[in-house]
């Protein structure tokens, strides 16, 4: 029954991602398209989440919540744990504000999702040109920052499996540190309920987990990356004590947010 309900809801996904997809590519196209456009992929995204609530028994939990910043213009750049799809699509769901991707430009080619994506304010970057990536980074995430976009990047750059580390890159914090912004780490349990490159799915509840700011101010890359690491990785542990054997993780907190 779980293989069938996890190929449902992939097909629930791949049917209803064409129609979503081109009314976001003519919603773009109005007058203050590309907000508009926004809502429309959030709606989609609250399809997937919804529908994986329901079909898979998939569910939410949020801890820190009170951790975002509140002003409606108050930038931050988060840096999230990657373990599977749930979280890139979770994110904008739950967050108060427009969030920008970091991807790269390859994703772009696949056809409705990428087509999508791509009228979107995001930020698409060449790997193989790393000196230009960054560049374009730092210039789009001013812009963003400066609008209220909040910028989100995975600093392992790639899923994870459970209860596994990934080597955790610097990008995040630099674009922070040149910016002038603070970073929000954020560590996620989806590998429970939904593995990386697997179909079977399974019925649970995701921990969202959010950390206090880290201020960039007089920082270095390495040291805001490596107390990001530190407080996602203590956190994962807790959070999910089965993936880590022989690691003490301490009773959960008690959620803000469920969904």
């Amino acid at each position: 029954m779980s293989a069938l309900r996890s190929w449902l809801h992939l097909l629930l996904m791949g049917i209803t991602v064409m129609p979503y997809a081109l009314i976001l590519l003519g919603v773009s196209l109005l007058p203050n398209g590309k907000s508009r456009a926004y809502g429309v992929a959030v709606a989609w995204l609250k399809l997937c989440i919804a529908s994986a609530r329901w079909m898979l028994g998939i569910r939410y939990r949020i801890h820190g919540q009170a951790h975002l910043p509140k002003g409606h213009e108050d930038p931050a750049v988060l840096l999230v744990k990657h373990q599977s799809t749930y979280e890139t699509f979770l994110m904008p769901v739950i967050m108060p504000h427009p969030l920008a991707y970091v991807f790269k430009k390859e994703l772009l080619t696949i056809p409705f999702f990428g087509w999508a994506i791509g009228r979107l304010d995001m930020v698409h970057i060449d790997r193989s040109q790393r000196a230009k990536a960054f560049q374009k980074v730092v210039e789009r995430g001013r812009k963003l920052l400066a609008k209220g976009t909040w910028v989100i990047m995975f600093p392992e750059g790639t899923r994870i499996p459970r209860g596994q580390v990934g080597q955790y890159k610097s990008g995040g914090a630099r674009l922070a540190i040149e910016v002038g912004v603070p970073v929000i780490p954020i560590a996620v349990t989806s590998a429970k309920c939904w593995p990386r490159r697997a179909l079977l799915k399974r019925p649970g509840v995701v921990e969202v987990s959010i950390g206090a700011p880290i201020d960039t101010a007089g920082q270095t890359p390495e040291a805001i990356t490596l107390r990001v690491q530190a407080w996602i990785e203590a956190e994962m542990q807790r959070l999910d004590p089965e993936a880590y054997p022989g690691a003490s993780a301490t009773s959960a907190s008690s959620p803000h947010t469920s969904g």
